[in-house]
């Protein structure tokens, strides 16, 4: 990377075409652009120019890469053909005008999919507080997955000791957390998972008490039943589809789905219905979906819970890192096929 002065090159991803159906790495692109600027603009006051470290890659990128109708219920607007995509990343202030951040901090947050990123909107930058753990756990467990996690089951899931607690994506970024938090609060855990090899590792390094491979399963409500005999009170769901359907007939009286994600029909051009809600009623379930900005609040507390968590070895932080920002598209796809053990990130520096 060449720098002149206060300006120097960058590298961005950015979308080439919008998508329909299953994302491709040729969807995208990395561009180099001449030159940006080091320096925040000056007369700005709140403005940040931040060296990505580690870009996040999550599966609700694929919402903002479709190009929707105005009026559309979209949770974020799409991503501009040819601007840099968005998402959260970890990194270290070059410049700042901004009270409360200086150059050499380290800080992650929403920010652009390139090099060098300057933010004008710093609502969403939180400054790392446990420089002393690894940086890239950042970009998921001490960072937005992390957050989401705690958030949607303390928050919306209030799980009780005793309970019982079904996790689908239960290797991925938030549910890898979901379930490790499960098991600190005394629930019984178990988690559907889309390999053998995932299966293991939520059994033998996550502390699950059970998971399994739902490509083998021929009937999931049966998986379910070997699995939770007793039924499911807390539902953490990130995949919709077949298995939300078979969870709501397994609820116990009084269960909470929490609505996370739906990666099972984000590809879809029409998705799946729903068939067994009619079980809301009898069993007087509640099914809430929450958006993790909704609890930026509780950052704080949260992350010097979860370093607590990782330091005395009660959360296990399984990664999947690919090098080099060349890398991120066909590392954001890969999740789209499961291909990631653990919280896909890139490292870029």
């Amino acid at each position: 990377m060449a720098a002149h002065g206060e300006m120097t090159t960058n590298k961005k991803v950015v979308l080439r075409r919008y998508v329909t159906g299953y994302p491709t790495a040729e969807d995208m692109e990395v561009v180099v652009t001449s030159s940006v600027p080091l320096r925040a603009p000056r007369g700005s006051t709140g403005a940040v120019v931040v060296k990505n470290l580690y870009l996040s890659c999550d599966p609700w990128m694929r919402g903002r890469m479709t190009k929707h109708d105005d009026g559309d219920a979209v949770p974020a607007e799409d991503f501009v053909l040819g601007e840099a995509m968005v998402n959260y990343t970890v990194g270290e202030v070059v410049d700042s005008t901004h009270p409360e951040f200086t150059a050499g901090e380290l800080v992650w947050g929403m920010s652009a999919w390139d090099e060098y990123t300057l933010i004008t909107h710093t609502e969403g930058l939180f400054k790392i507080n446990h420089p002393d753990l690894p940086l890239s756990y950042y970009t998921g467990v001490l960072g937005m997955t992390g957050l989401t996690a705690y958030a949607g089951l303390f928050e919306v899931g209030k799980p009780k000791r005793g309970e019982s607690v079904f996790v689908s994506a239960a290797a991925g970024a938030v549910g890898q957390v979901v379930g490790q938090l499960a098991k600190i609060a005394g629930c019984y855990v178990v988690g559907s998972v889309g390999s053998d090899e995932k299966v293991n590792l939520l059994k033998n390094k996550m502390g699950f008490d059970d998971a399994f491979n739902y490509k083998k399963e021929k009937d999931l409500d049966a998986a379910l039943r070997r699995c939770l005999p007793g039924g499911i009170d807390i539902y953490f769901d990130s995949v919709g589809g077949a298995t939300l359907d078979a969870a709501l007939l397994r609820m116990r009286r009084g269960g909470r789905v929490v609505v996370c994600g739906m990666i099972s029909q984000y590809n879809l051009s029409e998705h799946q219905g729903v068939r067994n809600l009619s079980c809301l009623i009898p069993k007087r379930i509640r099914m809430e979906g929450f958006a993790v900005m909704d609890y930026y609040r509780l950052y704080a507390r949260f992350e010097d819970e979860m370093a607590g968590f990782i330091k005395k070895g009660n959360v296990c932080v399984v990664e999947d890192v690919v090098r080099g920002i060349e890398k991120a598209p066909e590392a954001l796809v890969g999740l789209f096929s499961g291909r990631n053990v653990g919280k896909q990130l890139v490292a870029i520096a």
